[in-house]
């Protein structure tokens, strides 16, 4: 009976420990961008990004579905180009950097869609809001192995959110119509990963 019970608990922990063991990637600030755009005043984008960031993925290449993506980004570090604006969106009118310092998201599950693309579903924690969000990846690249011995992955992704399901709101009318700014936010990465060499 102890036997059979241990077996048991060995199957049911063995796709933890097999993901435990898988390499660790990590994204390489160097070639690594993490950005956005938002309509402004009906006529244009406005693109930024965020500068400091953690991105870590536990799983193999040849199986991605079963990875694990974890993304912790440093609010403050928005940057639009602009100081003003900049200072702006970190203030309670938006992202309120001083009570929610950090931006995540989560893998829940990953689908293979066709022989390079990915559908990332996970959870998305924003002005301290948690939503589910599905990111399309695509262009998945590698893994190689570069000059220095390290291996390096390479993919692009993107995804739509609703500035407003996350409490901001901030936004003021135009005379000719529409708002200063769009509740559409769409996220785009592209995102260089790197790990040791095996």
């Amino acid at each position: 009976m102890m036997r059979s019970t241990l077996a048991i608990a060995l199957l049911l922990g063995a796709p933890a420990v097999a993901l435990a063991q898988s390499p660790a990637w990590e994204a390489d600030p160097a070639h690594t961008h993490i950005g956005f755009g938002v309509r402004h005043l009906m006529v244009s984008n406005v693109k930024g990004e965020f500068t400091k960031y953690k991105v870590r993925v536990t799983g193999e290449p040849k199986d991605p579905a079963r990875a694990a993506i974890d993304v912790t980004i440093e609010a403050a570090s928005i940057n639009t180009g602009v100081a003003d604006r900049d200072k702006h969106l970190r203030s309670p009118d938006f992202f309120d950097v001083a009570k929610y310092p950090t931006i995540t998201f989560k893998s829940k599950k990953i689908a293979k869609v066709g022989k390079t693309g990915l559908k990332v579903t996970g959870d998305l924690t924003l002005h301290g809001v948690t939503r589910e969000v599905v990111l399309e990846a695509r262009d998945l690249a590698g893994p190689i192995k570069d000059p220095w011995g390290m291996s390096r992955l390479g993919l692009q992704a993107s995804g739509l959110i609703d500035r407003r399901d996350f409490g901001l709101k901030w936004n003021k009318a135009i005379e000719a119509g529409g708002v200063v700014v769009g509740n559409e936010v769409r996220i785009a990465l592209e995102v260089e990963l790197v790990t040791k060499a095996p």
